[in-house]
């Protein structure tokens, strides 16, 4: 059997700079630079690395989602801060002005996606607390 120190995930980007300013200053995950590239600690026991590729094509999927207490809120902080959301309108995916696909019972999650500089997709998905009682 093997034994795991640790998990990360990978994934390119086409400009290390504009990914560090990105996940660092918009997101405010600490980054590290490494001659490979750029760690980014998402959580206490969860890193992303970011690895430059000069041939990048961006995933035509999310490869990285954000849980948060609240989608209204977190998409309103990263507009703010200059996060432009993606729009959906095709066949059950369908975002309101916001960008947020409302979820409920036998929806899904409310969530809402925006891309990185590279264009690799990511997202904000509601999580909120469970509440006993």
């Amino acid at each position: 059997m093997l034994v795991f120190t640790n998990v990360f995930s990978s994934y390119s980007v086409n400009d290390l700079e504009k990914a560090k300013k990105f996940y660092e200053g918009t997101l405010g995950f600490p980054v590290t630079q490494t001659p490979e590239g750029l760690n980014v600690q998402v959580t206490k026991d969860y890193s992303v690395f970011l690895y430059p590729k000069p041939n990048h094509q961006p995933a035509t999927f999310t490869v990285l989602n954000l849980k948060v207490i609240s989608v209204d809120a977190a998409v309103d902080a990263l507009v703010t801060a200059g996060v432009k959301f993606e729009h959906y309108n095709e066949g059950e995916l369908k975002t309101d002005e916001k960008g947020i696909m409302r979820g409920g019972p036998g929806k899904g999650p409310t969530i809402a996606w925006f891309t990185d500089p590279s264009g690799n997709i990511l997202s904000v998905v509601e999580n909120p607390p469970v509440r006993n009682g």
